[in-house]
Order: C-alpha cells, then sequence, then structure tokens
C-alpha cells in the first residue's frame, strides 16, 4: 500500500508537470491546441490516480462513481458539440460557475462528514482542524460567489439581464456581504456545526455574487469572466486543503495565478486599474457617449461600392467582433484576405484584448478558419498602422472601435484604448444596425465621411463583398 502511495504521489507531480507545460503552451495560438491536450491528460491522469486511491471504498462506491463520470463525461461533450463559438463566452462563465459550486459542495460534504470528529481536538489533530477549517471556509465562501457571479455574468452576456445595477452605496453592501461571510467562516471555525455560521457564509457569499457583478458591463465583462475564472481554481485549490489531495491544490492553484495574471494583462490593456473595474463599473451603460441628442443621418452602401475602394489598396486591416462570431463569418474573411492578396494587397489582423465576450475570443475564431497566426496584431502593434491604412475592414466591433474613448473621457469607454480605425483613409463597417454595442455608447464613427456602412448579415455580407472583390 505505501508503494501505491508513492507511486500515486509521482502520478499527481507528472499531473502537475502537464498542467504547467498545458498553460505554457496557451500563451500562444500555435501552440494552443496542444496545451489543451496535456491539460486534458494531466487531468485524466490525476483523475485515475485519485480513483486508484479511493479503491472503490467510501459512501459511493464503484457503480455511483462510474455513473458519475459517465454523466458528467456525456453532458460535457453534448455541450461541447452543441454550442457555437458565439456562446463560448456564456459556456466559459457557467463552467466557472460550476467549479466554485463543485468547490464548495466538497467542501459542506466534508464538513457534514468531519465535523463529529473535530469536537475536543488536541494535539497534532488540533493545528489538522485548524487547516481543515481555514481551507473549509474559504472553499465556501469563494465557490458560492464564484457561482452566483458566474450565473449572473453567464445571463448578461446572452442578454437574459439587460442593464447595470446602479446604488449610491453599492461598494458598501459588497463590504457588508464580505463581512457577513467572513464571519460566517469564523463561527464556523469555532463551532464546525454553527447553523448560523452556514447561513451567514451560504447567504452572504451566494448574494455577494450576484452584487459583485451586476453593476458590471460593457467592456470590462471580458475582465470579470477572467476573475472569476481565478476565483475558481482558488476555489479548487482550498478544497484539495480540505481533502488532502495534492493534484487539486497544484492545479486550482495553477488555475487562480493564471487567471489572475490574465486579468492583471487585461486592466493594463484597458488603462485602467483593476479595483477600479471591479468597484467603479467603468463599463455600466448609462446612454453616455458622443451622441449629442442631435439626429445625424448615414448612408448605407452596396458591396459593389464598398470593393472600389479595394482596387489598388496597398494595405488592409480586419478589425473583428462580436458581429463576426454571430454570422460566422470568419471564413468568408480569410477568403477575402487571400483574394485581396492575390492581388498584391498585403492584409492583417487588428486584435483588441476585450474584442468579443472573453480572452482570446477573436483568436479562436480566426484560428479556426486557418488565418496565419503572424497576421494578428495585437491593439499596441497594429494602432500605429491606421494612418498608413487604405481601407480598414470592420466586422462587428463597435465598443473597441468606438472614438468616444478620446472624445467623452467620463463616459462609460472613458480612457479604454481603442482600435485607431478612424485614422484610415477608409473604413467599411459591416454590422446588421446602427444599434450601440455593449457599452450603450453611440458610435460616431458611422457617421464620418470616410465610412461606409454595410448594413445586413455578416456572413452575406461579405460574400456579396468577395464577389465583386473578384470581378474588379
Amino acid at each position: 500500500m505505501k508503494d501505491f502511495t508513492n507511486l500515486a504521489e509521482l502520478g499527481y507531480l507528472v499531473s502537475a508537470v502537464l498542467f504547467i507545460f498545458g498553460i505554457k503552451y496557451l500563451g500562444s495560438p500555435k501552440t494552443a491546441v496542444r496545451g489543451n491536450q496535456l491539460g486534458a491528460a494531466g487531468m485524466l491522469l490525476a483523475v485515475l490516480i485519485t480513483l486508484g486511491r479511493m479503491g472503490g471504498e467510501g459512501i459511493l462506491g464503484w457503480p455511483l462513481i462510474l455513473i458519475g463520470l459517465g454523466v458528467g463525461s456525456g453532458i460535457g461533450l453534448w455541450m461541447a458539440k452543441r454550442v457555437e463559438m458565439t456562446g463560448m463566452p456564456e459556456l466559459v462563465a457557467l463552467f466557472n460557475g460550476f467549479g466554485g459550486a463543485a468547490s464548495a459542495l466538497v467542501a459542506a460534504s466534508e464538513l457534514i462528514k468531519m465535523a463529529p470528529q473535530l469536537e475536543g481536538a488536541t494535539g497534532s489533530f488540533l493545528l489538522s482542524r485548524q487547516v481543515f477549517l481555514v481551507a473549509i471556509g474559504a472553499s465556501s465562501v469563494i465557490g458560492w460567489v464564484t457561482l452566483t457571479g458566474s450565473l449572473i455574468a453567464m445571463f448578461k452576456l446572452n442578454g437574459k439581464i439587460q442593464g447595470n445595477l446602479k446604488l449610491p452605496t453599492i461598494n458598501v453592501l459588497k463590504l457588508g456581504l464580505l463581512i457577513a461571510s467572513v464571519i460566517g467562516a469564523v463561527l464556523l471555525y469555532m463551532d464546525p456545526t454553527s447553523v448560523t455560521g452556514i447561513t451567514l457564509i451560504v447567504l452572504g457569499s451566494c448574494l455577494l455574487g450576484v452584487i459583485f457583478v451586476m453593476p458590471i458591463g460593457g467592456a470590462d465583462m471580458p475582465v470579470v469572466i477572467s476573475f472569476l475564472n481565478s476565483l475558481s481554481g482558488l476555489a479548487a485549490a482550498a478544497t484539495g486543503f480540505v481533502i488532502m489531495n495534492n493534484a487539486l491544490i497544484v492545479s486550482g492553484s495553477l488555475v487562480g495565478a493564471a487567471g489572475l495574471i490574465l486579468t492583471g494583462i487585461m486592466c493594463k490593456a484597458m488603462n485602467r486599474p483593476f479595483l477600479d473595474v471591479m468597484l467603479k463599473a467603468y463599463g455600466a451603460a448609462d446612454g453616455g457617449g458622443s451622441d449629442s441628442g442631435e439626429k445625424r443621418t448615414v448612408r448605407g452602401y452596396e458591396a459593389e461600392e464598398a470593393a472600389m475602394v479595394f482596387d489598388g489598396a496597398r494595405l488592409v486591416i480586419v478589425v473583428p467582433g462580436y458581429g463576426m462570431a454571430v454570422s460566422q463569418a470568419q471564413h468568408v474573411v480569410r477568403e477575402l484576405a487571400d483574394q485581396l492578396e492575390s492581388k498584391g494587397t498585403e492584409v492583417r489582423y487588428a486584435i483588441h484584448p476585450v474584442a468579443g465576450r472573453m480572452p482570446g475570443h477573436m483568436n479562436v475564431l480566426l484560428a479556426e478558419a486557418n488565418v496565419p497566426y503572424d497576421k494578428l496584431f495585437e491593439l499596441d502593434d497594429i494602432n500605429s498602422a491606421f494612418s498608413e491604412c487604405d481601407v480598414a475592414l470592420v466586422v462587428g466591433a463597435n465598443d473597441t472601435v468606438n472614438p468616444a474613448a478620446h472624445t467623452d473621457p467620463s463616459g462609460p469607454l472613458g480612457g479604454m484604448p481603442v482600435l485607431d480605425v478612424e485614422k484610415a483613409r477608409t473604413t467599411i463597417i459591416v454590422k446588421r444596425s446602427l444599434s450601440p454595442g455593449y457599452a450603450g455608447v453611440d458610435n460616431d464613427l458611422f457617421y464620418r465621411p470616410s465610412t461606409m456602412m454595410l448594413f445586413g448579415d455578416g456572413k452575406q455580407k461579405l460574400n456579396d463583398l468577395l464577389g465583386a472583390v473578384k470581378e474588379l
């Protein structure tokens, strides 16, 4: 038995190494698939070792464990096949919530099982009791916050929840709920059977998750998704201390750290401090922006008219957005780029750090269409090129190209770096309507003389544009 325990610990170490290299490879689109495969292999190894250590003993036994594995795997496969790329941000948010809920429920079950043994603990077991109860409190608080916060984020992303909660004392309410949750954890630490402590943790944490996410909207939502992902990892790491599982501690810590790093990178890219994003709700749509109330007109163009501006163009920059994901137009975008390049035009892709609804959304879509990775440029690397650009083709992007970020510093987009599309000689925007973006801010770019609007379904309009370009 001792030999198997040593072998299991060695297996957990291999699993941790696979997790680390998996995250490393996820840092580049070229190696992202390999990173996913390594991470999945590491998790499979950890699960098999854990099942081997259990030996089928305990409350459930092998039959129910296998049923649970089968049902969970089936649901995961079904969701992966069914969900379109447009629904991936909501799916990621939902999985974050499931991860938090799983951690909190495991902590609760372990507390119920171990509570009788925790009374009157002395000696070395007293230290184990303290670590156990601290981990229980952390896993429960973080887990329930992650669950409800992720559910609210999912409903906001798919439009089931409109608008953003605005209360003058919203941050005071957040602080009060956090204090209530911590008090519940302290009561549970002092008395593992405290009903009051459990109630404060569950109610306080669940309400905190709701109140935490409700005020946030606009371009800040990808930051929230990234932070909730980090919280799900931290909850898992705390649960690892509860059940003393090294693989769970390592994997949870890696997810938590990676999520926090990504959140910091995105905040830096948006030129906003993390606390400001979380507490000041810059992304809340309030009808602000550059719209002064005056009626402005915009002219819609046909694909044949728009195609003419590509004739003789030296540099074309494609700016993808959420609308491209909705219409599944990434393959047509690549075909159009191939056609332009065959005529001697250089084509680049400008990727805003918060384009779409989650980090890396546009990168995944373009990789799906086999767009070469070396043609994808981040905001800081591409912005200076717009002044030399003949045509900027905007496909479904809005907030990330809105000049209001520069002209209205007090608005929802104020201070956020955006792609300087307005500096291009001609801008072609493919969009269904003049409706504002996720931040609810009217886009002055639509009304500029150098802008050509192509209204309609993105995929259909790009197909029309592709056909017109071929005839040039």
